[in-house]
């Protein structure tokens, strides 16, 4: 017996969390640690251009180092990318001392999430598997979608918004692979999106009483209208991401996992990033994240409710002080008014009436119009460089048929129906588990809110599949760590 354990720990165990954290974690954080160096270094000495192109392939080395070295810590080191590259672009524009339409920067965080692509050449067995059968799914439903959007839209156009749909895809497929690790996943996602909200929510508040040079060189440029006037008080927050949507996702998905994270700044962060949540007035993510939280008290244990409770208390008390005072007060204030008078919201009409005329056209197109059809791709299909006919498509309910058609929504959905309904499945087995009860509410609240905007693609797209992959790696571990009681064996992490 004790023969076929030591076997068995020789080929399937690993060193204990402490030991492999001291003898691995400086190894892996110095490719993130000389990125940002770099970064913060040409930005000093004003080389735009250099800092151009130099990012995007750094950040690819990096993205590569990691992915085979520290498949959790890629995971992590790509939500850095998305939480960050739209800043670094900023700054660049500002050290050359003009704002350029096209920047390589921009192609960094999706680069190096496609490294993830990877995955599907190195486990394309697991696709044929009980658990890659869904991902499958979606990928034939993606790629019929593609071939239409060659035809209508164009190769470059088809690609690009191949990319945006598939990404969260497969960063789900390379956690699903990698359920052993699920404790190092865990840790890594948490102290991201910690770290994250401390950094983005902090930057968030400055944006909105400053508003620093280079963020009003790219309003300016990029004519972001929707996003308010930039000037102090006027700007709807974005921080250092792209736009009000996808920074509202990040905190959003940020102030769920708050309430299972242990990092000791998690209140400080939690406060900078609700202020900076709330600034950024997008009322969809607030729905959203009072429905996870509805979610996150039903389906978790008395004892962890009460401690989720606890901190939603706690961070209440920190936050309410500043958002009933001054200009905050005033805008959350014009903002919250809005949502009980529903009939002078101009947003809530036209999105009535674009439900009302566009139903019949997306969901009577068959054959759908492909890829590159709606959102930023669009410019690409434009010979002037412009967003085209439905580059603003507020509604994720109808973007699904009216771009992947009838065989493609059938396809996808039907491989995310069965992720989401096993993952339902396992999460109440689970249900002391304040992160696995954090990423169920999560993934249901995205899910939910694509009656108003495409949420399976994008930062929303990543928070969903993020959370179904982690969730079933939890129950994965589970299985593992019963098992290896059983024997005896060493464990690579431990209960959070």
């Amino acid at each position: 017996m004790s023969t076929t354990v030591t076997a068995a720990a020789g080929a399937g165990a690993v060193r204990p969390p402490r030991a492999r954290r001291l003898l691995g974690e400086p190894r892996h954080w110095l490719g993130q640690a000389g990125l940002w160096t770099v970064t913060a270094a040409l930005i000093a000495a004003h080389q735009g251009t250099v800092l151009t192109l130099a990012f995007p392939v750094l950040s690819i080395a990096v993205g590569l180092w990691l992915y085979f070295m520290s498949p959790a810590r890629y995971v992590g080191f790509m939500w850095w990318t998305w939480f960050l590259s739209p800043e670094v672009r900023r700054l660049a524009d500002w050290s050359k001392g003009a704002y350029t339409p096209t920047s390589l920067i921009q192609i960094a965080p999706l680069a190096v999430t496609m490294i993830a692509g990877l995955g599907l050449l190195r486990h394309y067995r697991a696709l044929g598997q009980r658990r890659g059968i869904p991902v499958l799914l979606i990928l034939l439903g993606l790629a019929y979608a593609y071939c239409v959007g060659i035809v209508s839209s164009g190769v470059l156009a088809a690609t690009y918004d191949l990319a945006n749909w598939v990404y969260p895809v497969l960063i789900g497929f390379h956690m699903m692979v990698n359920a052993r690790d699920y404790p190092e996943y865990r840790d890594t996602l948490l102290s991201t999106f910690i770290w994250g909200m401390l950094v983005m929510g902090v930057y968030g508040a400055v944006q909105f009483f400053v508003m620093p040079p280079w963020d009003v060189l790219w309003m300016v440029g990029s004519q972001m209208n929707s996003q308010g006037d930039p000037v102090p008080y006027g700007v709807r927050v974005f921080s250092t991401m792209n736009s009000s949507g996808p920074f509202a996702f990040a905190m959003m998905g940020a102030l769920v996992f708050v309430l299972a994270a242990t990092q000791r700044v998690r209140w400080l962060a939690g406060a900078a990033g609700f202020v900076s949540f709330g600034l950024c007035l997008v009322r969809s993510t607030w729905g959203g994240w009072v429905i996870a939280l509805a979610l996150q008290l039903l389906q978790s244990s008395n004892r962890v409710r009460v401690k989720i409770v606890v901190s939603a208390l706690v961070l209440a008390g920190l936050c309410v002080p500043l958002l009933t005072v001054g200009p905050v007060a005033d805008r959350l204030g014009q903002r919250l008014q809005s949502i009980t008078d529903l009939k002078n919201d101009r947003s809530y009409d036209d999105r009535n009436q674009f439900y009302a005329t566009f139903a019949a056209t997306a969901f009577t197109d068959v054959a759908g119009e492909g890829m590159g059809a709606t959102g930023a791709s669009t410019k690409l299909s434009s010979d002037s460089g412009e967003l085209g006919k439905y580059g603003s498509f507020d509604s994720g309910v109808m973007n699904v048929p009216f771009v992947l058609g009838w065989p493609g929504t059938l396809l996808y959905l039907a491989g995310t129906i069965w992720l989401l309904g096993r993952t339902l499945r396992v999460a109440f087995r689970l249900r002391n588990d304040k992160f696995v009860g954090a990423c169920l509410s999560l993934c249901l609240s995205v899910f939910a809110m694509l009656v108003f905007t495409n949420s399976l693609i994008g930062t929303g797209g990543l928070l969903l599949f993020t959370s179904i992959a982690s969730i079933l790696s939890a129950a994965h571990w589970q299985k593992i760590r019963r098992r290896s009681a059983a024997m005896h064996l060493p464990l690579q992490g431990s209960d959070h």
